[in-house]
């Protein structure tokens, strides 16, 4: 058992951070459903895509849902756990999520839609 930080050691904590886990697991669990397991599992990567760029819930309210969820579910934990060792991870997670979807995954998903609805038929799609 790792100690418990005093200042994060309440009530009112660790009921934020089981609101904090409610709102994260909602962001995955929705994403996952909308993109399916494919899309989830980097079926975007092999070519597999689906007919178009999905842009409903979650994915209307925040840009990259999964990566947001998840965070939000590893701050909730370290507030329930009282631990300030894991809120310094979830930021340091978080930051990397962010450079991984700003550099990396953004622009690879905004160039592959854009090839595929040019070349409308060179690679698999699914609904």
């Amino acid at each position: 058992e790792q100690p418990r930080a005093a200042i994060l050691d309440n009530g009112l904590v660790v009921l934020l951070g089981y609101l904090l886990i409610a709102v994260g697991t909602t962001f995955v669990v929705t994403s996952f459903f909308k993109l399916g397991l494919v899309g989830t599992y980097l079926g975007d990567y092999f070519g597999i895509l689906m007919k178009e760029r999905v842009t409903s819930f979650p994915f209307n309210v925040l840009e990259h849902p999964m990566y947001v969820g998840s965070t939000l579910n590893f701050v909730g934990t370290s507030l329930t756990h009282a631990s300030l060792v894991g809120l310094g991870l979830s930021a340091f997670i978080y930051v990397v999520y962010m450079i991984a979807s700003v550099f990396f995954e953004g622009p690879f998903t905004t160039q592959i839609y854009a090839n595929a609805s040019q070349k409308n038929g060179s690679c698999l799609l699914y609904t």
